[in-house]
């Protein structure tokens, strides 16, 4: 990496994470706000990556769905709305090159940022805020095992920098951020927790190497040049979106036995 492109991806991390983590602690109306600007930005970056014709309409269909997910407080309706906005999205993709993964683009979107809202509803910010920190230490945690012990790669025709150690190390720094922030946030059962990350850590690595493969299948190295230093939106949060539903799904599990 370039030292001018080092300082440029510092620098707007430093800018971002404390817009994020503010808005998350703040909650209503600023995470509302937040995850409805990084929805529609999303769903900009996936009609205009993978769509031929019709950019505005397919990101039209994606932001209205992904803003249902996240402002109607039923499940049943939110359902309802994005079956009909993969129907209106097959019907109007007719003849596109990448029809399949415009209608993969309602789901996608939606319920990834959807249950970041749910997360908050369902649980509380502070579920957020570790799930955050914990997508982070798998970034984090991958790339300096991945770098300094390198070996076997993990998918090389999809992500030729990625490796085995590097995910071990990704899962070993997240239980441990995981189990850490249990503690510290007085959750029951941490160790079930410090489990869960281990499993987020896993489903954050392949939902990386399938951004990265509709990447390469559409033939672009980053989902748009919107974060500066990071490439796109996509590239920054591709993580967190498939972890999200994870987690929601693993709080209800543990609520629903515990009590």
């Amino acid at each position: 990496m370039a030292k001018s492109d080092f300082w440029r991806r510092t620098v707007t991390a430093l800018i971002m994470a404390p817009v994020v983590i503010g808005s998350i602690l703040l909650e209503f109306p600023y995470y509302n706000l937040l995850l409805l600007a990084v929805g529609a930005m999303l769903s900009w970056e996936w009609s205009n990556m993978v769509a031929v014709d019709k950019k505005a309409t397919y990101a039209s269909i994606y932001t209205l769905s992904m803003a249902t997910a996240v402002m109607l407080q039923s499940m049943f309706g939110i359902l309802v709305m994005l079956l009909l906005a993969m129907i209106v999205v097959a019907v109007k993709s007719r003849g596109e090159k990448y029809r399949k993964l415009l209608v993969l683009g309602v789901p996608y979107i939606s319920l990834g940022i959807g249950s970041l809202m749910w997360l908050m509803i369902v649980f509380s910010s502070w579920a957020v805020l570790w799930l955050l920190f914990v997508v982070w230490a798998v970034d984090v945690g991958g790339y300096l095992v991945g770098c300094s012990v390198k070996g076997p790669k993990l998918a090389p025709k999809i992500s030729p920098h990625k490796t085995w150690s590097g995910l071990l190390g990704g899962m070993l720094l997240s239980a441990l951020i995981g189990w850490g922030l249990a503690y510290w946030f007085q959750w029951p059962e941490c160790r079930y927790y410090g489990l869960v990350a281990i499993i987020l850590a896993v489903v954050e690595q392949i939902g990386d190497l399938i951004e990265s493969a509709i990447k390469r299948k559409v033939g672009v190295k980053d989902s748009s040049d919107m974060v500066p230093g990071h490439g796109g939106v996509f590239d920054r949060v591709d993580g967190l979106i498939f972890t999200a539903p994870v987690l929601l799904l693993c709080v209800i599990i543990y609520s629903m036995y515990v009590y």
